[in-house]
């Protein structure tokens, strides 16, 4: 019994998965289901949980990581907009009898048009005027229109579940179907050689309708971007990935070398059609060597088969990865500030920002994975370097620079009390302000906050008067807004004018302080010492009648609070106390801090694989990132 995993993902943003399946993918999943597996028996998983960007594209490595968090014996990814025929369970059957762990790619091939349809039930095909068709004259129907596509990343992939990896090293952060991440992955296996790696496409009939159709059809979704997201700078992303990471920019994989799976007379063949030699990794009772083809192979049917795929090899040309292999020197977003939050806001206008440097980009990352993970997509960064922001592009995040950001970020010197954070933390309000004048709701929150839940249904049921904010005062009776206890990396703003006058304040006062912002915050909006405060969590700015609400400790507890970060199950303790978020404050040094949030289990990031951790995976890892 052969258990088959098939994996697709449609582009569309996670709430709207499986609603955002076109009519055109519906035949082609029942296509799929439509095949006849003999001793298989398959599983069908769709990668809605896959991990997205922000515009609604997968991650490459998200949806080959979910795949094999399944039981299954043969793992297969491909394009939504593919039709399967049924050689393709029958040609993995025979894979799956090989000797040795194996990878297998096979291009799709490209029609204009695809005159079936799937009857009521979607057990078989149909011509326009209703007929049945069968397999082989629906093939020979299109035998003479089609064209190999082999260089838009529509191929499918498929290996099996063995003990060896599918290459060396790591998998890049590609954005799936924008190019270059098949054939990276199968250079990478090549060049690796863990696995035994054969073309596949002879013997796997893939139709797909060119692309031209494809975009006038509507049959990829498009989005209020749809003219940039369409645009090149994604594939420029991916590109850039493929050239840092692994050895496809090193050399040149000659396809035309690699072993090819056909069936001619009825047998399958492994053969190198280049040199003309049967491949010694078969079935075990075939016992076929590595020598040139026997006589017993050269029959009428199986001679003219291999010379077809000879010929049929000349529309392969130009697939050849280096090639395309020309990543520029900077990755820029083609978005403004104003555009990524038409993008990314959520239906009340809000928006989570959050500000960092790359001493914190494994930081950010794992804070970034669990919004995800609580399928909050309304997120912004702001880069407070280059170096950030590069890297948040190419780790797909809806990322703005502030060119006013301080220079030369101290990467291990930077936290509490130091003057570099002095600086840094001026950034945070700066651009609260600005988004709240663009006419937008600011959660702010620094990465170091674990979110438990989301914050934002409590929070927007807060008069629109109030501006909610953490304390920071670490006693556990008493008033919870005494002087300079207001953390100032955790708050909600909503976008009016007493909040945007108030915190107008907060900024040029700040902008004269030789202290961090956080000061500035509780002096202008409480007055100093206190002097505006109503009863134990409330301050009241007298100028703009702002109110601001000191947010329940037991909600949102900060780093000192209960001393919940000592506790042995850090987890288990907040789930009691029923917090909401959780800061990683009141701990001074970076590496202190991501020590204890790694090592507490509260970390979503695999430095590592440079991925978010699924869900049955063990947080708890000792790998500290710099």
């Amino acid at each position: 019994m052969v258990s088959l995993g098939i994996w697709d993902s449609p582009n569309c943003s996670l709430p709207l998965c499986y609603a955002e399946v076109t009519s055109l993918q519906e035949s082609n999943f029942q296509s799929w289901k439509l095949q006849r597996p003999g001793h298989s028996q398959n599983h069908y998983f769709h990668s809605a949980y896959s991990f997205y960007r922000f515009l609604g594209v997968p991650f490459f490595h998200s949806m080959v990581a979910k795949s094999r968090a399944f039981p299954s014996d043969i793992y297969v990814l491909m394009d939504t907009e593919s039709i399967l025929l049924p050689d393709f369970v029958s040609a993995l059957n025979y894979a799956h009898e090989l000797d040795n762990d194996w990878f297998l790619f096979a291009y799709p091939r490209n029609v204009s048009n695809f005159p079936f349809y799937l009857d009521e039930d979607g057990k078989y095909w149909l011509k326009e005027d209703g007929k049945r068709i069968r397999i082989q004259e629906l093939q020979d129907t299109l035998g003479s229109s089609w064209q190999w596509n082999c260089c838009e990343g529509r191929m499918m992939i498929a290996w099996n579940n063995g003990e060896l990896p599918l290459h060396h090293g790591v998998l890049p952060p590609f954005l799936y179907g924008r190019g270059v991440h098949n054939h990276w992955l199968i250079d990478e296996a090549l060049s690796s050689g863990l696995r035994f790696v054969f073309d596949a496409s002879w013997a796997i009939s893939i139709f797909a309708l060119d692309d031209s159709r494809r975009w006038s059809n509507g049959l990829v979704k498009s989005s209020i971007v749809s003219n940039i997201e369409k645009g090149s700078w994604e594939y420029d992303g991916n590109s850039h990935l493929a050239a840092l990471y692994g050895s496809s920019s090193l050399h040149k994989i000659h396809y035309s070398g690699v072993m090819k799976l056909l069936k001619c007379d009825g047998q399958y063949l492994l053969i190198n059609t280049t040199e003309d030699i049967l491949h010694p990794y078969a079935y075990k009772k075939m016992s076929l060597w590595k020598g040139s083809i026997g006589k017993c192979w050269r029959s009428k049917k199986t001679l003219p088969c291999v010379s077809g795929t000879k010929k049929s090899q000349n529309g392969m040309s130009g697939c050849f990865l280096k090639d395309r292999l020309v990543p520029a020197t900077t990755l820029k977003f083609p978005f403004s500030l104003e555009s990524l939050l038409s993008i990314t806001a959520d239906k009340n206008r809000t928006v989570v920002l959050a500000v960092a440097g790359y001493s914190y980009k494994d930081m950010l990352m794992s804070w970034v994975c669990r919004l995800r993970r609580l399928r909050i997509t309304n997120f912004l960064v702001c880069a407070l370097d280059y170096e950030t922001y590069q890297f948040s592009i190419m780790q797909g995040l809806p990322v703005f620079s502030d060119p006013s950001a301080p220079s030369n970020i101290s990467f291990n010197d930077c936290h509490f009390g130091t003057k570099c954070f002095q600086r840094v933390t001026k950034v945070k309000s700066r651009m609260v302000l600005k988004i709240l004048k663009l006419g937008y709701n600011v959660l702010l929150s620094d990465v170091d906050v674990y979110w438990f839940r989301n914050p934002l249904p409590l929070l927007s049921s807060f008069d629109p008067a109030i501006l909610a904010v953490q304390s920071d005062e670490y006693n556990q009776t008493g008033p919870i807004n005494l002087p300079r206890r207001l953390n100032s990396g955790f708050y909600f703003a909503r976008s009016n004018g007493p909040t945007i006058a108030a915190l107008g304040k907060v900024v040029r006062h700040a902008a004269t302080s030789g202290l961090s912002e956080q000061p500035s915050f509780y002096d202008t909006l409480c007055g100093k010492g206190g002097s505006t405060r109503k009863g134990d969590n409330r301050c009241v700015e007298p100028e703009t009648n702002l109110s601001i609400h000191f947010l329940d400790r037991n909600l949102f507890p900060n780093g000192a609070y209960l001393g919940l970060w000592e506790r042995n199950n850090a987890t288990s303790a907040c789930k009691k106390l029923g917090c909401i978020v959780l800061h990683n404050n009141w701990i001074s040094g970076r590496m202190k801090k991501l020590q204890r949030q790694v090592l507490s289990g509260l970390w979503d990031y695999d430095i590592s694989t440079r991925m978010c951790l699924m869900c049955s995976e063990n947080k708890l890892t000792r790998n500290f990132g710099t």
